[in-house]
């Protein structure tokens, strides 16, 4: 008698069926369920008729109701990692997607096998941390188990990759962090666009810790340093 494993959920959101059927195969083949949506609207059916997808990868352009939209609706409600896939190559399009909330944005054509790479690694991330992990530094409280962030009484609303790039600083307090070393440590793969990613990432982060944010200070020429001394550290 078999006994079924529970297998990560991961929902497939494109209107190209052979792209679809491309990703769902090489999802399988590493022990993934997939689920698939043709269009926007169905995409939104099925993630809030789930409440255990642990990851979407979702096309930009598509029929009904386009990627931009689903991902804003879907971050409503939800923290759940977001690969987005499209067609064009504007840093424009990239730039909006991380402002959404998305974790990671590929270019099509891409290899299948990087595409699968990088939801192992969004995954591993997102379940890594030991229980009861928190770091306390400066005024802000980050719970890794719980994955919230509070500064005083107030809950502080970060998306994955906020989240984990909040959490390196962190724990490299007082450490000068090169834009390279954070790209390595943060998004965990060899990272081929510019530093502009970590950029509006970091804008984003600060802009959300309000007067905390002074304590991610920009190093010029090199990167950033999470420093709990600077301004704003002292007032809980």
């Amino acid at each position: 008698m078999e006994i079924a494993m529970e297998r990560t959920k991961i929902l497939v959101v494109d209107d190209e069926s052979r792209m679809r059927k491309l990703v769902k195969d090489f999802l399988q083949k590493n022990n993934y369920e997939v689920l698939e949506a043709g269009d926007g609207s169905e995409a939104l059916d099925i993630f809030f008729a789930q409440n255990d997808i642990a990851l979407v990868i979702l096309d930009v352009m598509m029929p009904k109701m386009d990627g931009w939209q689903v991902c804003r609706e879907i971050r409503n409600y939800s923290r759940v990692p977001i690969i987005m896939l499209t067609a064009r190559g504007d840093e424009k399009d990239e730039l909006q997607g991380f402002e959404l909330g998305v974790d990671e944005y590929i270019s099509k054509p891409f290899s299948p096998k990087i595409l699968v790479a990088r939801v192992e690694a969004i995954l591993r991330r997102a379940g890594k941390t030991a229980a009861g992990e928190v770091l306390d530094e400066g005024g802000i409280h980050l719970d890794k188990t719980a994955h919230m962030v509070t500064i005083g009484d107030r809950s502080i609303d970060l998306s994955f990759k906020e989240f984990e790039l909040l959490a390196y600083f962190m724990e490299n307090k007082g450490i000068a962090l090169s834009r390279e070393k954070i790209l390595n440590n943060v998004w965990n793969y060899d990272y081929f666009g510019d530093a502009r990613t970590i950029d509006t990432h970091v804008k984003k982060l600060r802009s959300k810790l309000g007067e905390k944010g002074e304590m991610i200070r920009t190093i010029w020429g090199m990167g950033y340093k999470f420093d709990p001394d600077e301004k704003g550290a002292e007032q809980a």
